[in-house]
């Protein structure tokens, strides 16, 4: 299996100018301030912001039994997965083959990759490396019988392994993969029964992509009672193995507490593992998860809390007009794939943070930002202003290296994200 190839430690790490031979995991001892010694634009993470949303889905899950693998895809750092592990994760997630290699360098306990094996070069990987280490428990999608049959004769050709873990993934219409009904859910369970090198441990499905007006969006609740249905047909049927509780797994960050409403352990009548694949919590945001979190724009003032802990910082370059500012960053530094990001403030002298009423992004190109802002407000060439992010992911796939701040943006170390 080709090995992905890493950055090397001592490179100039995006935002980062590093001194001759001083590495990234060093960095949090230099005495550095984000707001004065960083090459802008930067991204910074806030530790305790992080350390509160970790304690916080970890607190969740413990009381409502269900059990966390969150989506390694998320930050793809070895570091933040680590911290998600201490917490009392029970495993991780991958999509990719590559992510599946990374879980399995830094020791990860369970790896569920939420997507389907189909590549023979793959499978054989998967079969000689993973399967052979009998200390980590490694698990996967079917969705057919074609891709039942396609999987158990890989796993044949790869050679004698342990037998594959199996979960039937249940999908929607105009969805991704999945199953699209019950009767098509119990031809995929039983062809795998009759294989030879897979083993059936579960049902799974993902519902955070459902369309449809409001939040959640209609027809949420029935897609996720067509798992829980599923499940219990394929128990009914005996078509799971028979020495462990069947594995129930959905939840994205938007909507986990519907997951467990819906599919936790209380809603069956016979033991299942509900295991959510939340990982946009890790840092939350100011877009997407903020509207649509139950520990957030879902939530009540009065329930758990999550706060987004990632923030860009960018300089001044232009005014070209009265109520045109251009700031230096744009599409190569910040996602934009569900919104633009928002303004929070700007700093002063006193690197305190200042609001900005009237600012907003209006326009990104790759290395610039387009800010519409009010005419009598005075901005100065090369000052500081703080942005927020829309979607985890498409932040942390921008940064190579990402300092921690505490609270007075004292720089106290750094995460990689290349896992």
């Amino acid at each position: 299996m080709p090995v992905r190839m890493r950055p090397t430690d001592d490179r100039r790490f995006k935002g980062l100018p590093l001194p001759a031979g001083v590495t990234v995991t060093h960095i949090g001892g230099l005495g550095w301030a984000a707001l004065q010694d960083l090459e802008y634009p930067a991204l910074v993470l806030h530790e305790e912001q992080l350390v509160q949303n970790i304690a916080t889905m970890a607190d969740y899950c413990r009381h409502h039994r269900v059990e966390l693998a969150p989506h390694a895809k998320t930050s793809l750092s070895p570091q933040l997965i680590r911290r998600q592990m201490q917490a009392g994760a029970w495993g991780a997630t991958a999509a990719t083959a590559a992510q599946v290699r990374g879980l399995l360098a830094i020791g990860v306990p369970r790896i569920l990759m939420a997507n389907l094996l189909v590549d023979p070069v793959t499978i054989r990987w998967i079969v000689t490396q993973v399967l052979a280490k009998q200390d980590t428990g490694f698990f996967c999608y079917v969705d057919s019988v074609t891709s039942v049959e396609l999987l158990d004769r890989e796993c044949g050709q790869a050679g004698p392994a342990g037998p594959l873990n199996v979960l039937v993934e249940v999908g929607y219409l105009g969805g991704r993969t999945g199953v699209r009904s019950l009767e098509d859910s119990l031809g995929v369970a039983r062809a795998v029964n009759q294989s030879d090198h897979l083993r059936l441990v579960g049902v799974a499905g993902f519902e955070g992509l459902m369309g449809g007006a409001g939040e959640p969006p209609i027809g949420l609740d029935a897609y996720l009672d067509s798992i829980a249905q599923t499940t219990r047909q394929l128990k009914e049927a005996g078509l799971f193995t028979a020495d462990r509780a069947p594995l129930v797994s959905a939840g994205g960050s938007s909507y986990f507490d519907r997951v467990v409403a819906c599919l936790g352990p209380d809603r069956f009548d016979f033991p299942v593992q509900t295991v959510l694949r939340s990982g946009c919590y890790l840092t939350h945001d100011h877009g997407i998860y903020r509207r649509t979190s139950p520990f957030d724009g879902r939530g009540t003032p009065e329930g758990p809390q999550l706060k987004p802990a990632l923030e860009l910082l960018a300089s001044v370059l232009s005014r070209p007009e009265p109520t045109l500012v251009i700031v230096g960053f744009g599409r190569r530094d910040a996602p934009i794939d569900d919104q633009l990001p928002v303004v929070l403030g700007r700093y002063g002298h006193d690197r305190r943070r200042i609001d900005v009423p009237g600012a907003q992004v209006t326009k990104l190109n790759d290395q610039h930002a387009f800010l519409q802002i009010p005419e009598q407000l005075e901005v100065s060439l090369g000052e500081l202003w703080s942005f927020g992010v829309s979607h985890p992911c498409g932040a942390f796939d921008r940064w190579p290296a990402i300092p921690l701040v505490n609270n007075s943006h004292q720089i106290t170390g750094a995460v990689t994200t290349d896992l």
